[in-house]
């Protein structure tokens, strides 16, 4: 995976996390940086997906004009 993309994720990750801890909070779960390292390298997954995905979609589109 691109090492620029992965940060990318990975800040924008950062933004929502002070949302995401609210919400586990009022959840009853704890959060610390041990239990939250495999969730970012999941959502680094998924956004590397989303982003080819979209990426894919963009060049068909290209294609078509």
């Amino acid at each position: 995976m691109n090492q620029d993309k992965s940060l990318q994720f990975m800040q924008i990750a950062m933004k929502y996390l002070p949302e995401a801890k609210d919400q586990l909070d009022k959840a009853g779960v704890e959060l610390s940086m041990d239990l939250i390292q495999p969730f970012m390298n999941l959502f680094t997954k998924v956004m590397h997906e989303a982003y080819e995905l979209g990426w894919e979609e963009a060049k068909k589109e290209l294609e078509h004009e």
